[in-house]
């Protein structure tokens, strides 16, 4: 097994709850952040806070079964095992379809700039979000009471891939045709100026997207080589690096945020705002 010391685990858990805990003061403090976008940023931050919480707490109850406060086949410990999986999963599916409402909304600003505001209004917004979690728990906690039947783990490692795919297809979809109008509306300078802006958020989304997929697609690969080659020599080889795996999740969560202040402004200032009172 690669041993991830315990002392950089922690650290960067803190890290990214904390760095996460900041973007959700500043939305809230801000009233100019009171937006869709933001909110679906939001919606990303608290999935990143929550896979961070899952990777500590899970490395906090194994430092105690190993002290022997507690027993790994206990009938507390099953249902402690449970609560976590469903956090994982929960986590697993807020990032992706934060995600999901993340593209759409760039892709409605970009190609309905004139109409976004009665497309995608506030409360539209909250109800989608209210959708999306209501649909993210109620499945994180059937797929974590029935994780062991490999008909409910093949659906939610089908759906991994399949929601990236998709995602990727609309990215693909935006750029092609935010490429073909901006050909079109080169000699308006009030026009391209939005055009750029907006180019510029769809960019922010790649970078997530890409962030996304090299912190979680490691451990989504381990939980199907554990449930499906537990004992194949190459398979357990890569299993070895669970701990690697497990901390990438966290790394995403410290990630994300800095892509946040990074490429927007108005997080930028409010953040100087926060820390300079």
């Amino acid at each position: 097994q690669v041993v991830v010391p315990e002392e950089v685990f922690f650290t960067v858990a803190a890290a990214g709850i904390l760095e996460n805990l900041l973007v959700l003061i500043a939305v809230v403090r801000n009233k100019n952040l009171h937006l869709p976008m933001y909110f679906f940023i939001c919606s990303l931050a608290i999935s990143d806070m929550l896979g961070s919480l899952y990777k500590t707490l899970e490395n906090i109850f194994i430092i105690l079964c190993k002290m022997g406060y507690l027993t790994r086949r206990g009938d507390f410990e099953k249902k402690l095992d449970d609560a976590m999986d469903s956090m994982f999963i929960l986590s697993l599916l807020g990032s992706i379809f934060s995600l999901l409402a993340i593209a759409a909304d760039r892709y409605i600003t970009i190609f309905y700039a004139l109409q976004y505001h009665n497309i995608m209004t506030l409360r539209r917004a909250l109800v989608i979000l209210a959708i999306i979690w209501t649909f993210c728990a109620g499945s994180s906690i059937a797929i974590a009471l029935f994780s062991y039947e490999a008909a409910t783990v093949i659906p939610f490692t089908i759906l991994f891939p399949l929601m990236m795919f998709f995602i990727l297809c609309l990215y693909v979809h935006m750029f092609l045709l935010a490429r073909s109008h901006a050909k079109k509306i080169a000699s308006l300078p009030t026009s391209t100026v939005h055009q750029r802006t907006n180019m510029k958020g769809a960019i922010t989304l790649t970078i997530f997207l890409g962030v996304f997929l090299c912190c979680w697609a490691p451990f989504v690969l381990h939980i199907l080589l554990a449930k499906f080659c537990p004992h194949n020599p190459y398979c357990a080889c890569y299993m070895s690096i669970f701990h690697v795996n497990g901390t990438l999740i966290m790394c995403n969560a410290i990630i994300d945020p800095m892509i946040f202040a990074f490429r927007s402004p108005e997080l930028r200032s409010t953040f100087k705002k926060m820390f300079c009172c």
